[in-house]
């Protein structure tokens, strides 16, 4: 062994040996129930994730692979032969072998119920870099969408200035063009990178009729035998996600979204006092999950409705028929007021459009109608203009009614963010998450689900923050306190329907770049299926803002029960390599 790597493993093993013997209680005394004389054995570790971690399938293999894994630290001396020590034992818990989510089970709901059954990982404006108003349009966002497991892909197609190609770019602002036939490639190299379920790509439109045609052949040539196209012009029902694998879907209508912020195009002001910072704050503003609405009349939101009517007859009297042969998934409001929109037709389906601001005046009084709506067709909801620096909003407003697609600036960050990342860790990751029942059917009166509802405790998910580590080696030793070790923190709580929504907060551990909090919080949830868990950590400081050190988030339903390491990440979404918690999740 080299001097440098003796370095290397003197300080691992130092610093691994210090995390150990700051273990909490809890873990040494589970240690020394299942272990003999300091060492677990096979069939005690087997017991161990048998008893405590709720696996209830573990077999011998299951247990000896978790010792195989530990194998890379022979050389330490904190393995033995016959088994695990405490060094080892703590090494599993802490590692990323134990995971809080199942990676080993994949795409494990049934994914052959039409596509309105899932909720879709959506992006929003997907070609923009930065803020709405005067960033670089550019396939590299809707690349790095893709590779995350984003399954929609939102295009702005435009003329160029000789009106002769198409562009991709936000209209009306100061944002720079990209050519449409780049992301169209890069949407084809990159779209099953990450996912082999079908990407639906949505076009807001602005186009002539013979630029249409130009986008048909773009279309047609670029995706080719990839390309979904219905045999009908209108499907009566839509298709699985399981039968659409690796297919490319175009969905699109009329333009509308660009026109509520017209109004501040040109405004320089606004451009000039702009920071592009995500959400306000040094980790995003706290989620409004108690959404505000104005108690405005209904015709309000029939005077917006109105508005449409006009260009989405044009666009099917006008609309080359290549490109409407293109189009799977068709779109549009439709004419006259909320009701009309929502209004289930039984021998078609759509995709209805939303802004954030409609839906939450429409939840008001057409609250079911929407999750009846949901249950045959897709419902989008888009951000309101007026977030320039790409900021997004509260997305459980949207899942509760049975939204499918609930789009996302991804190139921001911030809390909404990372629900959504959160909400699609589900279902191995492939931007697919099946809706839960209650949500797909009427009851035995014609009943449907309603979020506001009072209803019963189903489970109380009991949570233990134990410790943390990592932070020692992946921040500056500078980065939280200038003189002394940091003082950290953790926010736990629930984003769930109204109900279930809490945020708790334990201790302040001062001076401690492993702090061990080693405490227990119980949530009451009525609607687990909707759930996420929202994990915080952060350094408080007495005279300034505290600073961010880490969050995550994850659906509540497929969490693993017992003591999982729980990997942190960064205000973006990317994990830290090392930084971890360890918690202990139960249901009671």
């Amino acid at each position: 062994m080299s001097k440098q790597t003796y370095k290397v493993c003197f300080c691992f093993h130092r610093r691994f040996r210090l995390a150990a013997a700051e273990a909490p209680e809890d873990i040494k005394a589970l240690f020394n129930q299942y272990s003999d004389d300091g060492v677990m054995g096979l069939d005690q570790l087997r017991r161990f994730l048998v008893e405590v971690q709720k696996e209830e399938n573990a077999t011998l293999e299951d247990a000896q692979a978790v010792m195989d894994s530990l194998h890379e630290f022979k050389h330490l001396n904190i393995f033995h032969r016959k088994g695990l020590n405490i060094e080892t034992f703590f090494k599993y818990l802490f590692g990323d072998v134990n995971p809080p989510l199942n990676l080993k089970t994949g795409v494990h709901h049934d994914m052959a119920a039409p596509l309105s059954h899932y909720f879709i990982f959506t992006g929003h404006n997907s070609y923009l870099t930065g803020n709405q108003l005067s960033s670089d349009c550019s396939d590299a966002p809707i690349i790095h969408a893709l590779q995350r497991g984003v399954r929609v892909i939102e295009l702005d197609i435009w003329p160029n200035s000789r009106k002769d190609n198409v562009n991709v770019l936000h209209g009306r602002t100061l944002t720079s063009p990209v050519e449409l036939i780049k992301c169209l490639r890069s949407i084809k190299e990159h779209a099953f990178s990450a996912s082999e379920y079908p990407v639906v790509i949505t076009l807001e439109d602005h186009l002539t009729p013979d630029l249409q045609a130009k986008v048909a052949e773009m279309i047609t040539r670029t995706f080719g035998d990839m390309l979904f196209s219905p045999s009908s012009e209108c499907l009566m029902e839509l298709p699985s996600p399981e039968s659409l694998k690796k297919r490319i879907i175009i969905s699109t209508k009329p333009p509308k979204e660009y026109l509520e912020a017209k109004e501040v195009e040109l405004r320089e002001s606004s451009s000039k006092k702009f920071k592009d910072s995500g959400d306000d704050g040094a980790w995003g503003k706290e989620v409004n999950f108690k959404a505000k609405v104005d108690d405005e009349k209904d015709d309000d939101l029939e005077r917006e409705g109105d508005s449409n009517d006009d260009d989405d007859s044009k666009l099917h009297q006008t609309a080359e028929p290549e490109y409407k042969r293109l189009i799977a998934i068709h779109a549009g409001k439709g004419k006259g007021s909320i009701s009309d929109w929502l209004r289930v037709d039984p021998d078609k389906v759509r995709r209805l459009s939303l802004s954030e601001q409609e839906l939450e005046k429409a939840v008001i009084n057409h609250g079911k109608d929407i999750v009846r709506f949901t249950q045959r067709n897709i419902l989008r909801i888009y951000p309101k203009g007026t977030r320039f620096n790409s900021s997004n909003y509260n997305p459980l407003v949207g899942w509760m009614h049975g939204a499918q697609m609930v789009a996302f600036n991804m190139q921001g960050y911030g809390r909404s963010l990372w629900l959504m990342h959160g909400k699609f860790r589900a279902n191995g990751g492939c931007g697919y998450v099946k809706k839960p029942e209650f949500l797909l059917k009427a009851g035995p009166h014609n009943e449907v689900f309603d979020p506001k509802a009072k209803l019963p405790v189903k489970t109380t998910l009991r949570v233990t923050v134990y410790m943390g580590d990592g932070w020692y080696y992946e921040f500056r030793h500078t980065h939280f306190d200038k003189y002394s070790p940091p003082d950290f923190y953790t926010r736990v709580g629930i984003a769930g329907v109204p109900a279930d929504t809490i945020m708790k907060k334990t201790k302040i551990i001062e001076d401690n770049w492993i702090p061990t909090w080693d405490e227990t919080f119980e949530f009451p949830l009525t609607v687990p299926e909707l759930a996420l868990l929202r994990i915080e950590v952060h350094e408080y400081d007495m005279s300034e803002k505290d600073d961010f050190a880490g969050q995550t988030c994850l659906p509540v339903v497929e969490l693993r029960k017992g003591f999982r390491a729980v990997p942190l990440h960064s205000r973006k979404g990317e994990m830290y390599p090392s930084t971890k918690l360890l918690m202990r999740f139960e249901f009671v």
